[in-house]
C-alpha cells in the first residue's frame, strides 16, 4: 500500500462565486462532475487545441483546489489571471497544502481525497495539510515508476503547447468531455474526434538504451514518430498509428538503439 508525496506538484486555490462557470468555460472536463470524494482530470488547451496544462480538481478547504505539475504553477496561475477579466473568482497558490498518491489496495482516510479519474490502478489522490503529512512517505519517484509501468502519460511526457488533446491520449484518460459546453480549444477537440481524424496516439516505449526526446523512431524503413520523454528504460513515443499498422511487424527503432512500443490496455480497450 504505497503512498508517495508527489513533492513536484502544487495546489492552486480558486474561490469565489463564479468559481465553477469561470472554470466551466475554460477546461476541457465538466466541472460540474465535482462532487465530495469525487475528482476530475482536466486540460487547458490553446485555441488551436493543443495542451498548455493538465490538472486536477478537487473541492476542498472552502475552494476548487486545482492540483498541477509544480514547475508549471506559476504558468498556469499567470493563464486562468488572463482569462478571469470581471469574473468574481480569486486565484491563489496554497503552498500550505502537498499532493499524495496512494495505490495498492490502500484506503488511508484524507479529508480531500478521491479516486485517481483516469484509471482505477492509479488509486487514490489527496490534498493534505503539509504540517499535517506523516512521516515514512514515499518519494514522487515511486509514484512516477508505478505510473511510467501503466503507460499513463502526464504533463512532462506531452509538454506545453506541442500536442494536441487526443494525441496524448486524454479522452481515453477521461479529460476530456465531448457533451460540455464551449471551453477554449473545443472547436478543434471535437473535430478530430468526430471526424476520426487523430491519427497520432501517444504510446509507452521501453528499451535498454532509449535516446532522448526528439529522436525519431522507425519501424523498418518507415518514420513512424518521436520519442517525446525517457526515463532510464521506460517512456513515450509519439506514433503514426496507420504508419505502425503499415510497418507490419517490423523492428522497432529509435536512433540507433532497438526499442519496443506497447499499447496500455486502458488505451482503446
Amino acid at each position: 500500500m504505497p503512498v508517495a508525496h508527489l513533492e513536484d506538484r502544487a495546489v492552486i486555490a480558486v474561490t469565489g462565486p463564479e468559481a465553477r462557470g469561470f472554470l466551466q468555460g475554460l477546461i476541457t472536463n465538466d466541472v460540474e462532475r465535482l462532487a465530495p470524494g469525487q475528482g476530475v482530470y482536466a486540460a487547458l488547451l490553446t485555441p488551436q487545441g493543443k495542451i498548455l496544462f493538465d490538472f486536477f480538481l478537487v473541492e476542498g478547504d472552502a475552494a476548487i483546489l486545482i492540483d498541477c505539475l509544480a514547475a508549471m504553477r506559476d504558468a498556469l496561475l499567470k493563464r486562468l489571471s488572463m482569462y478571469k477579466l470581471r469574473a468574481k473568482v480569486t486565484l491563489e497558490p496554497r503552498d500550505q497544502l502537498a499532493v499524495l498518491a496512494e495505490w495498492g489496495g490502500g484506503h488511508a482516510k484524507y479529508t480531500i481525497a478521491y479516486p485517481d479519474p483516469r484509471i482505477p490502478a492509479l488509486g487514490t489522490r489527496a490534498v493534505v495539510a503539509k504540517g499535517e503529512m506523516h512521516t515514512g512517505l514515499e518519494p514522487a519517484a515511486i509514484y512516477h515508476a508505478h505510473r511510467l509501468a501503466l503507460g499513463v502519460p502526464e504533463a512532462t511526457d506531452f509538454g506545453s503547447d506541442k500536442m494536441f488533446a487526443l494525441d496524448a491520449d486524454l479522452d481515453e484518460l477521461h479529460a476530456v468531455d465531448f457533451k460540455k459546453g464551449c471551453y477554449i480549444g473545443q472547436e478543434l477537440t471535437a473535430r478530430m474526434k468526430h471526424r476520426g481524424t487523430a491519427r497520432k496516439r501517444l504510446l509507452a516505449v521501453a528499451g535498454t538504451a532509449l535516446p532522448g526526446p526528439d529522436t525519431f523512431v522507425r519501424a523498418g524503413d518507415k518514420d513512424i514518430g518521436e520519442i517525446t520523454a525517457t526515463y532510464g528504460d521506460k517512456g513515450f513515443a509519439l506514433i503514426r498509428l496507420d504508419r505502425l499498422e503499415e510497418a507490419q511487424g517490423a523492428p522497432v527503432n529509435a536512433g540507433s538503439s532497438r526499442v519496443e512500443l506497447w499499447k496500455p490496455g486502458w488505451l482503446f480497450p
